[in-house]
């Protein structure tokens, strides 16, 4: 049965091969893909429900530092003489009860915040005056102005006698009117009793702290929420405080969350919305987080992971489907991409395996063995014209090196000169036969620098007699160098320019330098003169690299330099350059050797 089901998949090609894997692969990833979609939202309502919960717990903090501050002022104020002393007798003369009113209002004025922008908050006092002793002062208490409102029996706002009960005690009230005779205007206030404290409990008259949800709205609108609202409650879900406009209005929340929830933080997460409730009873208020997870949905930071472990199921199953495409696809394929990696130009190539079919995977093995061989044989017969090539320009040099028979010749009139007494004769000979023995070196190409410098030295000797020549030799050769390996005849046709186009009719005033030094792994030897006549070193430079010069031109120094090249590579070889004493400097730079022939 498996047979059965395998051999269809083995007669398609390789394309449509990869078709059907990619059908076969692409349905699973849709129903993974949904699935991480639905486990993303669920990680990321978590996470950013963990994050509130604390945030709302700071949010809470700041609120109550806030309330603090308010409750530190209006005990400052309580505790103030003006305030302790007021006097409802009546006894006192009606101006110093309106100095005492002013006073008072300054005071209360003095501690009200921003109320020349009409945002801050304004302290008021709210006086029982029965007898009406104060009928001079304003009983219509106002939202925006902090003063001292006195009222009579009739008068008494709804909320004085419940401040009275708290003893001191400060809280926060939602108001729609502050009195029967203001005007309507909604706002949260801080309501806390004035104590005499020096006539025990009797209760001078009730502080009220207007527009509170100007300073408490601060706190809220310093966190930022994704479309989400902010909400200051009371125990029984009237808003306080908010970021929208909503003061006043009783909000609706989850059904677990009610007014005799334990004390702390709550949070509940719903189709719609996100919850975070934090219940402080002791104040008779809660901080309620309300976020649309319309809003959380477009930031899924947490995606990232949901798409790896999709992946990662994604390569599982992948895997499990290559399976069936592995003996007539990925087994091939392998088994190439080992020849190609071990593969080296040059080596002896393997019998093509055979697979038995003519599929495109069969057509490229064979392809690729095919090449291989034919790379081969191309760099085989590269190889051996390289090395006829060689061979032909070494002949082609070398062929240029007087033959032996000169030098036995030589030797033979050197003896004869001297016996008839032209000893100037006999030593030209001499030193003419010393450089033919030099050049043939009993048939070495190679030679050491020291034989070398033996060669040169005979060449100037046998010029300076040849021609009466006069100029200086300078010899600067360290020690060192003198054992390295240099093709023979290099120095000498160098030297030949130097004298030729340089010094030759200078006279005393010519001078040649001849040095070696040793320069880490090469040894550079320099030929200069101080000759006076301007020298083309662009042509020179033209005539060293040119592929195909002209047999007319001679060879000279593009002999010596191909000599180099051919024996050590083309980072050997000479160079010309100007002096900066004047004169031309030849450079010969040569790989650092010992003499091993």
């Amino acid at each position: 049965m498996w047979s059965a089901l395998i051999k269809p998949i083995v007669r398609l090609n390789v394309k449509q091969q990869l078709i059907l894997l990619f059908l076969i692969m692409i349905s699973p990833i849709l129903i993974l893909n949904s699935y991480g979609n639905m486990k993303a939202e669920a990680i990321l309502k978590r996470h950013v429900t963990n994050a509130y919960v604390e945030l709302n717990k700071q949010n809470f903090t700041i609120i109550n530092r806030d309330m603090d501050t308010v409750s530190k002022i209006t005990t400052t104020i309580i505790q103030n003489a003006l305030i302790q002393q007021i006097n409802m007798t009546g006894t006192d003369p009606i101006m110093d009860r309106v100095q005492r009113y002013e006073q008072i209002e300054k005071l209360l004025v003095s501690y009200s915040q921003g109320a020349e922008h009409g945002e801050g908050i304004y302290y008021s006092l709210y006086i029982y005056d029965p007898e009406d002793n104060y009928f001079f002062a304003p009983n219509f208490p106002q939202v925006k102005k902090a003063s001292v409102y006195f009222f009579t029996t009739g008068e008494e706002p709804y909320w004085f006698q419940e401040a009275v009960r708290q003893k001191g005690r400060g809280y926060l009230m939602f108001t729609d009117k502050l009195s029967p005779q203001a005007e309507d205007s909604k706002t949260l206030t801080y309501v806390r009793a004035v104590n005499n404290i020096y006539r025990g409990a009797n209760s001078i008259g009730v502080l009220v702290v207007t527009k509170m949800e100007s300073k408490i709205g601060e706190s809220l609108k310093s966190i930022s929420l994704p479309d989400g609202e902010i909400y200051l409650t009371d125990r029984n879900n009237r808003v306080l405080a908010s970021t929208t406009d909503t003061m006043g209005e009783v909000i609706d929340l989850p059904n677990d969350s009610v007014a005799g929830d334990p004390e702390g933080i709550e949070d509940f997460i719903t189709a719609d919305f996100i919850y975070v409730v934090n219940n402080n009873h002791s104040l008779g208020q809660k901080l309620v987080y309300k976020v649309p997870v319309r809003a959380l949905l477009q930031q899924q930071n947490e995606m990232k992971r949901v798409i790896q472990y999709i992946t990662i199921a994604y390569a599982l199953f992948g895997l499990i489907i290559i399976t069936y495409f592995w003996r007539s696809l990925m087994t091939p394929l392998q088994k190439l991409a080992f020849f190609v990696r071990k593969y080296e130009p040059g080596n002896r190539v393997p019998e093509t395996p055979r697979r038995g079919s003519n599929d495109e995977v069969s057509v490229l093995i064979d392809s690729t063995y095919d090449m291989a061989r034919r790379l081969n044989g191309l760099i085989i017969y590269k190889y051996q014209m390289e090395l006829k090539q060689k061979e032909s320009q070494l002949q082609l040099l070398y062929q240029q090196i007087n033959p032996h028979l000169l030098y036995n010749t030589l030797e033979s009139i050197y003896w004869k000169s001297s016996l008839e007494g032209n000893l100037e004769s006999a030593e030209m000979i001499k030193e003419l036969s010393k450089l033919m023995k030099i050049s043939l070196s009993r048939g070495r190409e190679l030679i050491t620098l020291e034989e070398e410098l033996e060669h040169a030295t005979a060449y100037i000797k046998l010029q300076q007699h040849r021609y009466d020549y006069v100029f200086s030799i300078v010899w600067n050769i360290a020690s060192e160098t003198k054992s390295n390996l240099i093709p023979k005849i290099t120095l000498q046709p160098l030297i030949e320019n130097a004298i030729i186009h340089g010094v030759k009719n200078m006279g005393e005033d010519g001078e040649i330098i001849i040095s070696a030094i040793a320069l880490g792994e090469s040894v550079l030897i320099s030929i200069e003169d101080n000759g006076y006549k301007s020298v083309d070193y662009e042509a020179i430079a033209h005539v060293l690299n040119d592929d195909s010069p002209n047999p007319a031109s001679g060879y000279g120094i593009r002999n010596i330099n191909q000599r180099i090249h051919l024996h050590f590579g083309p980072e050997f070889g000479i160079a010309y350059a100007p002096r900066k004493e004047g004169g031309t400097r030849v450079t010969v730079k040569l790989p650092r050797s010992g003499n091993s022939e």
